[in-house]
């Protein structure tokens, strides 16, 4: 019993030195933002991770000091175990008050063996989020107004979360997305409550929305489609409000195969070979998905040759 609780705590200390070298490193890629942000006109010119999935950190940052944030106020939904995500960074390097939301077991525990807890606001809510709750979950911890960075990556019914949150909340939005619908179509997975995108079909590759249907109904609340991360898989919106403080070249809207081209591969479910993206289109053509324009459930096949 005593080993066990020595190699944890032993665990524990390297894991924090080990994040501890890896913000450090990031803070180096600060100072180069700090230094050429008048210089840098587009996304992947800011791309660096420390502990995003992909290259968001470095994204984050260049947003947050073109609009002169210093104190953050964030929400994020969608963590795990906050192990990976896109406010950590923040939390561990800036000024922070902060909202994470994950139906993760024993999310609050996790979380608080991993950080160091004293140096920021951190409120963890522990449930499932849905388009009925979101409002009444980010009243509870007073998240409905006044946030700088709102993250969303829920794997499943995000564009309906999205479509239920005032659009005035925040100024920067990061939003997951399903490359493997296109650049064209306007779909989402249906509105089911507690939806795991396993359970609704076994590959799991349908999830999310198409770009072109995240960047329309963001449009509509108010805000301007930036780009995306390198992978192509989580897309930045700013407040049209504050975009003249942006100084990035924005994308074609007419055009978004650039962002809708997958970066990233997912392995069959039977022979663990990756699939390409026909692969995936050909496994998910029976699946129900929302089509936006016609405002109800068709199969994926009856449109796909739009993709």
């Amino acid at each position: 019993m005593i080993k066990k609780l020595i190699r944890k705590l032993l665990d524990r200390l390297f894991l924090r030195k080990f994040d501890d070298l890896k913000i450090q490193k990031g803070q180096l890629f600060e100072k180069y933002l700090e230094s050429d942000l008048k210089n840098i006109k587009r996304l992947d010119q800011a791309y660096f991770k420390v502990f995003s999935q992909d290259t968001e950190d470095g994204i984050i940052q260049l947003l947050l000091k073109s609009l002169k944030i210093n104190n953050v106020k964030f929400v994020e939904i969608g963590t795990q175990d906050y192990s990976e995500s896109n406010t950590r960074y923040l939390y561990e390097t800036m000024k922070c008050d902060g909202l994470i939301i994950d139906p993760f077991p024993n999310l609050k525990k996790k979380v608080s063996s991993m950080l160091r807890m004293w140096k920021n606001t951190l409120n963890i809510h522990n449930e499932y989020i849905n388009s009925k709750n979101i409002n009444e979950v980010l009243k509870k911890y007073s998240f409905d107004k006044d946030i700088d960075i709102f993250s969303i990556d829920i794997d499943g019914i995000d564009y309906w979360v999205l479509n239920s949150i005032n659009p005035k909340i925040s100024k920067i939005f990061i939003v997951e997305y399903n490359p493997y619908f296109g650049p064209k179509l306007e779909i989402s997975a249906p509105n089911i409550d507690k939806f795991d995108r396993f359970n609704y079909h076994p590959t799991g590759f349908c999830w999310g929305m198409s770009l072109r249907a995240l960047i329309n109904l963001m449009d509509k609340k108010g805000f301007t489609f930036l780009g995306t991360n390198r992978m192509n898989f989580n897309s930045f919106f700013i407040s049209k409000e504050f975009l003249p403080k942006i100084n990035i070249e924005l994308p074609n809207l007419n055009n978004l195969s650039q962002f809708t081209n997958v970066k990233f591969n997912v392995l069959k479910s039977k022979n663990k070979k990756y699939a390409s993206v026909s692969d995936v289109r050909e496994n998910i053509k029976d699946v129900e998905v929302f089509d936006l324009k016609q405002n109800k459930l068709i199969k994926l096949k009856e449109i796909i040759d739009q993709i």
